[in-house]
C-alpha cells in the first residue's frame, strides 16, 4: 500500500513523495522551531512550550521533525489538532476509542511516556473515516508525507481544523503550487523567506489542487 500511495503522488506531482517532503522539512525545521521558541516565550502558546521541552530531554533530527510538524497548527493560531492527530497508549486505549470522529489522519501508538508527544514511537497509523488504511508507519514526519499521499491519490479534503498547516505543508514544505498560497501561509513563507521554486503541474494536479484551497 505504501508504494502505491507514492506511486500515484509521483504520478499526480511529479515528485517523490517522501524526499521531497523529508528536503523540505529538514531545510524549514530550523527556522520553525525558532520562531516557536519566541511563540512560547509569551506564555500565550503553552503547547508549544510542552513541544519544545520534548527536545530537551532528547534532541534528534527525528524529534525535531516531530515538533516541527507538531507544533505547525499551535504556531499558525486558530487551528486545533485534536480530531487529526492523537495519541494511543499501547497498553491503555483501544483503536476504536482512539479513532472515535477521525476523519482523516494520524494515530501516533506509542509506549511509555508521553509528554507533549511520545519519546517511544512503535507505529503510526493513517486513518480515513475512523479506519486505518496505512500503519506500521516509522515516524510521525514520515506519516505526514504519507497522510498527504493519501489524500492526493483518493483526492480528499484536507482537515479543516488543520487547514492551514496543510496548506504550508503542501505549497511551502513541498512546493506544490507555492505561488497559490492564502495570506495566512504568505506571511509564514515570507517569515521564513522560502522563494521556492514551482513544480511544472500536469492537468490532474490542477483540479486536484483546487479541491485542497
Amino acid at each position: 500500500m505504501n508504494c502505491r500511495v507514492q506511486a500515484e503522488f509521483q504520478r499526480i506531482v511529479t515528485t517523490d513523495l517522501l524526499s521531497s517532503f523529508l528536503d523540505g522539512l529538514d531545510g524549514l525545521a530550523p527556522k520553525l522551531l525558532e520562531f516557536y521558541k519566541g511563540a512560547s516565550r509569551t506564555g500565550k502558546k503553552p503547547a508549544l512550550k510542552s513541544i519544545l521541552d520534548c527536545l530537551e530531554k532528547d534532541d534528534t533530527n527525528e524529534r525535531r521533525r516531530t515538533a516541527a510538524l507538531l507544533g505547525l497548527s499551535h504556531y499558525m493560531s486558530g487551528e486545533n489538532q485534536a480530531n487529526v492527530i492523537r495519541m494511543c497508549d499501547a497498553h491503555g486505549d483501544t483503536l476504536e476509542e482512539a479513532m472515535k470522529g477521525m476523519q482523516v489522519g494520524l494515530l501516533i501508538g506509542y509506549e511509555g511516556e508521553r509528554d507533549a508527544f511520545p519519546q517511544q514511537i512503535f507505529n503510526v497509523a493513517v486513518v480515513v473515516e475512523e479506519t486505518i488504511v496505512l500503519h506500521n508507519l516509522k515516524d510521525v514526519a514520515c506519516s505526514f508525507a504519507m497522510l498527504l499521499g493519501i489524500i492526493y491519490s483518493l483526492n480528499l479534503q484536507y482537515p479543516l481544523e488543520m487547514k492551514y498547516s496543510f496548506e504550508f505543508l503542501q505549497r511551502v514544505v513541498i512546493k506544490i503550487q507555492p505561488d497559490q498560497v492564502s495570506a495566512k501561509v504568505h506571511g509564514l513563507k515570507n517569515k521564513l523567506g522560502v522563494n521556492g521554486k514551482k513544480k511544472k503541474p500536469n492537468e490532474t494536479l490542477k483540479k486536484i489542487s483546487q479541491v485542497h484551497q
